[in-house]
């Protein structure tokens, strides 16, 4: 089940970056400021209703062991933390990295299960004139997550990867950078030409 909205993601991110507590001056020099005071203060409010977040003496703010639960306990697989993650927003290589504070290169390997059970999908994205890889959660990926909240996370095994479906989608996704790429329309047309052509010679 979803727990967080995007904001407050935002939040207990920032609280997990600043050692478990936050202050007004955390506040100001995030990026959480761009939502305004009134919206911050509603979202620390929900928070601090649902015991994700406690009120200090001192007017900071602490993220609970129950918010730590949601995407930062280690003692979680990574694959359902980095699909509860999804779950809340798409985000690139680089946020799941610095949100969950894990490898890239261990990330890497649990996407590509993921990706081959066809629970999340990669699509690339133009973001400030660079070309970046978002990865969201698919339907599958949803109902695979809920079920841990009952059957917990030792009844859910990957089933065997879906070779062809996933050499499809990969090729489908270089065709689409390349189209977004800075490349000649000829060059393009000669390269997504010649794709389509291994497409049809592995027969799929």
């Amino acid at each position: 089940m979803r727990q967080l909205g995007t904001i407050d993601l935002e939040v207990l991110d920032l609280a997990m970056k600043s050692g478990g507590t936050f202050n007004e001056i955390h506040l100001e020099n995030s990026e959480l400021k761009r939502h305004g005071v009134g919206k911050i203060l509603d979202t620390l409010g929900t928070l601090k209703d649902k015991k994700f977040l406690i009120l200090n003496s001192d007017g900071s703010f602490s993220i609970t062991e129950i918010a730590k639960n949601i995407l930062w306990n280690r003692t979680i697989p990574l694959w359902a933390r980095m699909m509860r993650l999804l779950q809340i927003k798409s985000c690139s290589m680089d946020q799941i990295q610095s949100i969950l504070n894990e490898s890239e290169s261990v990330i890497d390997i649990e996407m590509e299960k993921l990706r081959q059970n066809q629970f999340v999908m990669m699509s690339p994205q133009r973001i400030d004139e660079k070309v970046v890889k978002i990865f969201e959660i698919l339907p599958e990926g949803i109902q695979e997550i809920d079920k841990t909240d009952k059957d917990g996370f030792e009844k859910s095994i990957f089933g065997k990867p879906k070779t062809e479906i996933e050499i499809l989608s990969s090729l489908d996704e270089i065709i689409k950078e390349i189209q977004d790429s800075q490349l000649e329309s000829n060059s393009k047309e000669k390269i997504i030409q010649k794709i389509n052509q291994l497409k049809d010679k592995l027969e799929i």
